[in-house]
């Protein structure tokens, strides 16, 4: 987290996701960081994916862009922050790069009246599947989220920031998609949080999932990178007004939210997607990525 922030009334967050430095796009996060300078957010939650590869030098660059916004930040760590090329460290110290960079932009966070708690869901390796970038959410990983929640204030309100969206299954085949998402999801409703930001799929989405404990927003951001998939470059503006959340996905086309949301999570970021997997109504997704260098 990065800054400070203190307020009475209705609260602005910017919801920011896969900048992926690397691949980024310069227009786009020049849009976004216009519209925090004059708008000026009470805090900017960036949920995951900073780099393309976790080099050094993008992990430089996506520090500095961030230290530039001068507004609190929090900061998840994505499946492309693990290092890619470096085995030896992706097994043995996965999150280096990343903790880095956290401590350079890392403060308190003060909101009143809301926590805003993350949730790691990249892990180094996965046994049941391979790529690696889908998520799972590991049994330490939920109780320390669980934990950091229970010690809050009674009456606190919370949101809770990940990389990977939590549904567990895709809906038209049962296939595997974050691991243990539905027992998270019970868990995090069971805590009556208001919400869970995430990214990882780079088209943004707002939907309620129904688990065992009641209900869950799952409130999902674009990207501001170059791997764009049925939506262009765009953040969520979120105004949170006493229990109300309200969700518009900003972007450069002025494309209205409506037709940048998604109805449904799409199995992954990757290009292109499979036939009947969701895309918004924008609709347009390219086949390929562009090269990375």
């Amino acid at each position: 987290m990065h800054g400070k922030a203190n307020w009475r009334g209705p609260l602005r967050l910017f919801h920011i996701s896969d900048i992926h430095f690397g691949l980024e796009d310069p227009a786009a996060l020049a849009f976004a960081k216009h519209c925090i300078d004059v708008e000026r957010p009470h805090a900017v939650a960036l949920t995951g994916d900073l780099t393309m590869r976790a080099r050094t030098h993008e992990f430089k660059a996506a520090c500095q862009w961030i230290s530039d916004l001068d507004v609190p930040v929090t900061v998840d760590v994505g499946n492309h922050d693990i290092p890619y090329f470096n085995l030896y460290e992706r097994f043995f110290d996965p999150y280096k790069r990343f903790k880095a960079v956290a401590a350079v932009i890392e403060a308190q966070l003060d909101l009143p009246d809301l926590a805003i708690v993350p949730l790691r869901t990249t892990t180094r390796a996965q046994y049941q599947r391979f790529p690696w970038s889908n998520g799972w959410v590991t049994d330490h990983a939920l109780r320390h989220t669980l934990a950091a929640i229970d010690a809050l204030p009674e009456g606190t309100r919370v949101l809770v920031t990940c990389h990977h969206p939590l549904p567990e299954r895709r809906e038209r085949d049962g296939k595997l998609l974050t691991i243990n998402g539905t027992k998270t999801m019970e868990a995090l409703a069971s805590r009556k949080v208001m919400a869970v930001l995430s990214g990882h799929i780079h088209d943004p989405f707002d939907l309620v999932e129904q688990t065992a404990a009641g209900p869950l927003r799952m409130i999902g951001a674009g990207t501001l990178s170059k791997r764009i998939r049925s939506t262009p470059p765009s953040f969520n503006s979120i105004v949170i007004d006493g229990p109300d959340i309200h969700v518009t996905a900003r972007n450069l086309e002025h494309v209205p939210t409506r037709a940048m949301q998604l109805d449904e999570v799409p199995e992954n970021a990757l290009p292109p997607r499979e036939p009947g997997e969701p895309v918004s109504p924008v609709g347009t997704v390219p086949l390929v990525d562009p090269p990375v260098y």
